[in-house]
């Protein structure tokens, strides 16, 4: 198994995914296996932080009382350039198909990504 790269999961202002030696296939949750072809260990790789916007929704309900001070928030699925998918924060503004950049910011508690409009 190879070292754990840190990402915002952990505080640090990272996307970790990983990437398959066997087969090429790129996968955003940590399995200790390919989820495509089954080879072991796949290797841990920074993100550039860089996609565009699969889906967007507006949050206007808190799901917790953590949560209450930051209603109304966008939900985003974005489409990373190195080819996974994976659901985050973003600006309110943002639409299907804006490119999109990441940076990290506090929700209930924790550092999370934060998607915004490509400038």
């Amino acid at each position: 198994m190879n070292d754990m790269l840190a990402d915002w999961t952990e505080g640090a202002e990272a996307i970790v995914y990983q990437a398959c030696a066997a087969c090429g296939k790129v996968q955003y949750f940590h399995r200790s296996f390919c989820a495509a072809c089954g080879a072991p260990d796949p290797v841990e790789k920074r993100a550039s932080g860089i996609a565009t916007v699969y889906a967007t929704s507006l949050v206007c309900r808190a799901a917790t009382p953590e949560t209450r001070a930051h209603v109304p928030y966008n939900i985003v699925l974005v489409d990373a350039a190195e080819g996974f998918r994976m659901m985050a924060h973003g600006a309110h503004d943002l639409a299907i198909g804006d490119e999109v950049t990441a940076s990290y910011r506090p929700f209930a508690g924790r550092l999370v990504p934060y998607f915004e409009k490509t400038r």
